[in-house]
């Protein structure tokens, strides 16, 4: 009989990324049994079970069929239908730990359900900052990591932040990207695909275009302004542009669809499973997206990316790795990609740890803590 039992929580495409490597990861330790709980926070089939089947994730034990609403309607439904299930676990078998990732609204609101029934919570990405407290998903990171006892950190910057919020280091752990595991394990499979072909696009001569916080697609100026800048670009390098289904409810309200459909050198694609879109942005001249994920990806890849952010979580893909900040600015968007294509732009570095073997430095110290 196991030991320990963990309850790993996924609600989001990047959460089913880093997981997936853990539980691979935590077979080498069969003293510890592991529950996967899906609490449904993308439904969407392209956003959500697809990614399961490509990133060999399991199916889950428990799913909450959450779905979508509001921060505070999807955050509420968590907490309620994962308590159900948290408070029958514990009376049942006993639950040694709840491990969740990132920056979602499921990440935070299980941290909170857990640690109201007395369970200890592990954070995979802990410490990740960008001081902007606009943004959902900084609060998210706040709150989980005040609560959670275990720190999973992926680069120097957030053992700093954790520090400098007064955790102890006993509870910080420098394990590095677990996200990257997943990419270079699937990184030929994806390459082998026919995807550029598909799109009529060649190796290393088009962008990828992915979009869809608040600050660049609900104004209706930065979102036209964006558009009108990709169609420009586009007659220099052909772009994929996927669209998120925020972003295409956007271009559709605000009659920008039209432009990009006429513009021969933009293809415009829905989301994309993880395969074909990891087979995209590999084998891509240069990325502008605004994911945090794409600029660690794209700084494993070694591929330039021009993040619409005025600030990052993950300084080390700026600093080491590929990414510029380039903001709302248009114009400063547009002096990058001169530089990109001219063969000007600045070379990164893969950084230290993003070895592909983060989730066994993890799986580690979730059995022995």
């Amino acid at each position: 009989m196991a030991d320990k039992h963990l309850v790993f929580v996924v609600g989001a495409r990047p959460n089913f990324m880093k997981v997936a490597p853990l539980l691979r990861a935590m077979k080498s330790h069969p003293q510890v049994r592991s529950t996967l709980v899906h609490t449904g926070q993308h439904y969407d089939q392209n956003l959500s079970k697809i990614f399961f089947d490509e990133v060999g994730l399991p199916t889950p034990d428990v799913s909450l069929e959450v779905g979508s609403g509001s921060h505070a309607v999807q955050t509420a439904r968590v907490m309620e239908r994962f308590e159900e299930y948290l408070q029958g676990a514990v009376k049942s078998d006993g639950v040694s730990r709840i491990v969740v990732v990132g920056d979602v609204n499921s990440t935070m609101a299980c941290t909170l359900v857990a640690s109201k029934l007395g369970v200890p919570t592990a954070h995979v990405e802990a410490g990740l900052r960008s001081f902007d407290r606009s943004m959902p998903e900084e609060i998210n990171r706040l709150v989980t990591d005040v609560l959670a006892d275990c720190l999973l950190v992926s680069e120097p910057s957030g053992v700093e932040n954790l520090k400098a919020e007064g955790r102890p280091t006993s509870q910080i752990h420098l394990v590095g990207n677990v996200m990257i595991d997943t990419l270079l394990m699937l990184l030929p499979k994806a390459k082998s695909l026919s995807t550029l072909a598909e799109l009529e696009v060649d190796p290393g001569r088009y962008g990828v275009v992915t979009l869809h916080r608040p600050a660049n697609v609900d104004g209706a100026t930065s979102l036209r302004n964006l558009v009108e800048i990709l169609v420009k670009v586009s007659k220099e390098a052909p772009l994929v542009f996927a669209v998120h289904p925020r972003t295409q409810e956007r271009l559709k309200q605000f009659g920008l669809e039209q432009a990009l459909a006429d513009a021969p050198n933009v293809r415009v694609t829905p989301p994309l499973g993880y395969l074909p879109f990891l087979s995209l942005t590999s084998q891509a001249k240069f990325i502008i997206t605004d994911s945090g994920g794409l600029q660690e990806e794209s700084t494993a890849l070694g591929i330039p990316c021009l993040t619409m952010r005025p600030n990052t979580e993950r300084p080390i893909t700026v600093t080491e790795g590929t990414s510029t900040l380039v903001g709302s600015d248009v114009a400063s968007l547009e002096r990058c990609l001169e530089q990109v294509l001219a063969g000007r732009y600045k070379r990164g570095r893969r950084p230290e740890l993003w070895d592909g073997k983060a989730a066994e430095r993890m799986a580690e110290i979730l059995a022995r803590v």
